[in-house]
């Protein structure tokens, strides 16, 4: 709970304290009409009443039986003052303003207005002969009127009071899964950023250690390689932890090429990279970065092809095959992430594992773009050259 939300609740339960003046009613017949009798009586009552909606107001949750026991307390403190002090009207009304607060049921609660308005006709009848017991019909119309008139007020103010309160809720439900989406994100970027650009460091550290006798200038190009992959995955993870924004799909492929090639595996782009918007650029970059991640740490493979594509069905498409020998798939964080990112921009991601690995990414058609190849998902079935680099 916030700061705001204390002081709003402290703000809350001093306002039904300010209700406590309509007893002043209670004192009208004493001052008109003083006896002793009347008097004691009248303060006795009003203590009574004052314990009840004590107890009334700190239990604050609705639906609480201690609220009920109040209210029919109060209902009872009514009809056992009415007859001798008229003022005891304002026990019903105050019982018709704390009934919409505790009970949610429209229905329910205009029934137990009805029912308190024939509790007070019926006690009028019975106590309408003139003495100290003296109700009039006058008297009983009038607390009717103020019971309805209220209550019916205080039943739109606590319809609207639960319309905040469910608000509030939701809004806190809000924030809460934005966190949760956050932070799953991050652990996506972060797995994809980190991993990939680990990877790239241990190769290139284990091949300028093989190099470093044999090919001494190499093998410190290779360890400059790695000074400057460090670097880069340091404001990678700055990035990711801000929001990741992508270099573009061009210059992700050109890493790609880089990374694979030091694996020594060769990779062939057979379509132009496509024109997407930011959002679908930035998924597509992710795969192609796990899955040539994937390709270097597992696949054993000597040749990676990545295809850009429209599928028949209008959807953007990606298919990255290898001739590695890969084990059984495993779905761990990177796959899981991809498959994620794919479903979140409603596009679809299948994964085959023969020969080697094919994934293929589809997404939605959401820009223009000219000139682009329709797709088979059997990559034996691609007829377009190689551009080996």
């Amino acid at each position: 709970m916030t700061g705001n939300d204390n002081i709003s609740n402290k703000q809350e339960n001093k306002w039904p304290w300010i209700w406590l003046a309509y007893t002043g009613f209670l004192f009208i017949d004493p001052i008109l009409e003083p006896s002793r009798n009347l008097w004691l009586g009248t303060i006795a009552v009003f203590i009574t009443f004052l314990t009840l909606f004590y107890g009334y107001v700190r239990s604050t949750d609705e639906g609480r039986p201690l609220r009920f026991w109040m209210i029919g307390a109060t209902i009872l403190l009514g009809l056992i003052t009415f007859p001798w002090n008229a003022g005891a009207t304002t026990f019903f009304v105050y019982a018709a303003g704390f009934l919409p607060f505790s009970i949610e049921s429209k229905s329910r609660v205009l029934s137990l207005f009805f029912a308190e308005s024939l509790a007070i006709l019926a006690e009028a009848y019975v106590f309408r002969t003139p003495g100290f017991f003296h109700i009039g019909l006058p008297n009983a119309i009038v607390c009717i009127f103020l019971l309805v008139v209220i209550g019916g007020g205080n039943i739109f103010f606590a319809e609207q009071k639960r319309a905040d309160c469910k608000l509030r809720l939701a809004q806190e439900e809000n924030v809460a899964l934005a966190a949760v989406a956050e932070r799953e994100r991050i652990a996506r970027d972060l797995h994809d950023v980190l991993g990939h650009t680990l990877s790239v460091i241990v190769l290139k550290a284990e091949l300028a250690g093989r190099l470093i006798e044999s090919d001494p200038q190499r093998a410190a190009h290779e360890i400059a390689d790695v000074e400057k992959t460090a670097r880069t995955a340091l404001s990678e993870v700055r990035e990711a932890i801000g929001g990741y924004r992508s270099q573009g799909l061009t210059a992700e492929m050109e890493q790609a090429r880089k990374t694979l090639q030091s694996a020594g595996v060769a990779l062939s782009c057979e379509s132009p990279v496509p024109q997407l918007n930011a959002t679908e650029e930035t998924a597509l970059c992710l795969t192609v970065r796990e899955a040539v991640t994937n390709i270097v740490r597992h696949a054993k493979a000597t040749q990676c092809r990545i295809r850009f594509a429209r599928s028949e069905d209008g959807y953007h498409s990606l298919l990255i095959t290898d001739d590695g020998a890969q084990p059984k798939i495993r779905e761990g964080n990177g796959l899981r992430g991809m498959r994620e990112r794919v479903q979140a921009l409603g596009g679809r991601l299948s994964v085959t594992t023969s020969p080697g690995v094919t994934i293929l990414i589809e997404l939605p058609h959401t820009t223009d773009t000219h000139n682009e190849p329709s797709l088979s998902t059997d990559s034996s079935e691609i007829k377009a050259p190689l551009l080996t680099t």
